[in-house]
């Protein structure tokens, strides 16, 4: 068996073959066939040998002495800057932005090719399957909310971000820096975003708590409240955090471009939140959008904001009844429980029946109460009446 000369990998081995092809008499291709290379590999090396001694069998940089389609140092700069104030921006967003901006940048992969030569950390989707996306055809018919975990303060405390975004556009109508998850902090910042952007026609969350129970219960004060105001409450499936898709998501991105830094306290985080947000909603691509900003699909709701004059919900359990609330009652079967009614008088009705009317009428099929039977007795049961008594926040 033959082996090659490895001369092509060391100084030793081409000092060696230059010194038998320059001595007198040498038989120059008759050494190509013995040492197993072409005859211009073999006068390649000789003259360099010759022209700058050993020095010259060393390799040489393979890099072209001129470059004229090479992206001018100018617009390196911009792509650097960019990609400077958006640490975990790639080469597609970055090429985006300085499009929207007016210029013309370089292709996503000269970018990425920019940001490989100055030391950059890729941020690449190797490996990743193409999905299957789902979204409503327009603004305000679905929101989706989440809390985004907690991270330390500086401060005593922790930093509870409340998200909310535009199932259509990926708009985030709501980034609010919080210091628990209670009811009532939720019911604040939600209503800030109806004030600012109308009423959406349903709220998706999940099952945790404020919004959701975990004691096959759907209907909390929470989803009370929206229903109030004429907004369904959805809850995505047990164990199955993508129906919240768009919002887990978001919430990924918020992680990976702002809560690597530590705040303060929420005096100093809600103005990054806020500039932040801006940023997302305005001026980040969106791969999800092709390469648009969530702000270029989306437009406030036609239904404005009102403040309810009777509420459903109040301080003895009980539920007073407005007069839509009355006629839905008119449909109810005769069979409802009188154990559940028979300590209400007749201006007033349990959670109980609450719950039916908002399964039945106010809510989508697709988000009834859920028990794994189909009897009805079962699916009664699943709606028992709801007291703050029993769930303490």
């Amino acid at each position: 068996m033959r082996f090659p000369m490895p001369f092509l990998e060391k100084v030793s081995s081409r000092e060696e073959l230059c010194r038998l092809a320059l001595s007198a008499g040498a038989n120059k291709r008759e050494l190509c066939r013995r040492f197993g290379i072409s005859p211009t590999t073999l006068y390649k090396w000789s003259g360099r040998y010759s022209a700058s001694g050993l020095g010259g069998l060393e390799e040489r940089s393979r890099r072209p002495l001129h470059s004229p389609l090479r992206t001018s140092a100018a617009i390196e700069a911009e792509v650097l800057g960019v990609r400077h104030e958006n640490p975990a921006w790639g080469g597609r967003k970055i090429s985006a932005s300085l499009r929207r901006q007016g210029q013309s940048p370089p292709s996503p992969s000269t970018v990425t090719e920019i940001l490989r030569r100055h030391g950059e950390p890729l941020v690449g989707s190797q490996g990743q399957r193409p999905w299957k996306r789902f979204e409503h055809p327009a603004p305000n018919l679905l929101w989706q909310m989440d809390f985004k975990g907690h991270v330390a303060l500086q401060t005593a405390g922790r930093l509870h971000p409340l998200t909310v975004v535009d199932d259509h556009s990926r708009f985030a109508v709501v980034l609010q820096a919080a210091d628990n998850e209670r009811i009532s902090i939720v019911q604040e910042a939600v209503q800030g975003a109806f004030e600012r952007y109308g009423l959406p026609y349903a709220i998706q969350t999940d099952n945790g708590s404020p919004w959701g129970d975990t004691n096959d219960q759907r209907l909390t004060q929470f989803g009370v409240w929206l229903i109030e105001h004429g907004v369904e409450p959805w809850h995505s499936p047990p164990l199955h955090p993508q129906s919240n898709g768009k919002n887990e998501r978001f919430n990924r991105t918020l992680k990976a471009e702002l809560l690597g830094r530590v705040f303060r306290d929420l005096a100093d985080a809600q103005p990054a939140f806020d500039d932040w947000r801006h940023r997302y909603n305005h001026h980040r691509p969106h791969d999800a959008l092709g390469l648009a900003v969530p702000a270029d699909r989306y437009a406030p709701s036609p239904r404005a904001f009102r403040q309810v004059e009777k509420r459903f919900f109040n301080k003895q359990n009980l539920v007073l009844l407005c007069k839509p609330a009355q006629k839905l009652l008119r449909t109810l079967p005769d069979e409802t429980p009188s154990k559940m009614t028979k300590n209400y008088n007749s201006k007033t009705i349990g959670a109980f029946d609450l719950a039916r009317i908002s399964r039945n009428k106010l809510v989508s099929n697709r988000h009834r109460c859920r028990t794994g039977t189909s009897s009805s007795r079962d699916r009664d049961i699943s709606c028992r009446a709801w007291t703050p008594s029993v769930h303490k926040r």
